[in-house]
């Protein structure tokens, strides 16, 4: 396995922190009084997100959970593994 030099890490970090900072300004807005997602009238509609508010707050998590692995790269942890369990019936 390669390791990545703590300069793209950085870089890689902040770059998701500013992009969850877009997905929380994008949710807040949604959430908002005037944050109407469609409405029509008559025969005229009008959709100002084409995008669902759960889709931004699933993205939001992962960025989060994306933020915290590259916080732990940078403080030398080990990154998280999957791993399975099989249960055997003896």
């Amino acid at each position: 396995m390669r390791t990545r030099s703590r300069e793209v890490v950085k870089k890689e970090l902040e770059q998701e922190r500013k992009r969850l900072d877009m997905y929380l300004d994008r949710e807040a807005a949604m959430l908002d009084k005037n944050g109407v997602q469609s409405y029509g009238i008559g025969s005229r509609n009008l959709q100002r997100y084409n995008i669902a508010l759960t889709e931004i707050q699933n993205t939001i998590e992962k960025i989060r959970n994306r933020i915290r692995e590259l916080e732990n790269e940078l403080q030398g942890r080990a990154p998280r593994r999957a791993m399975g369990i099989v249960p055997h019936d003896w």
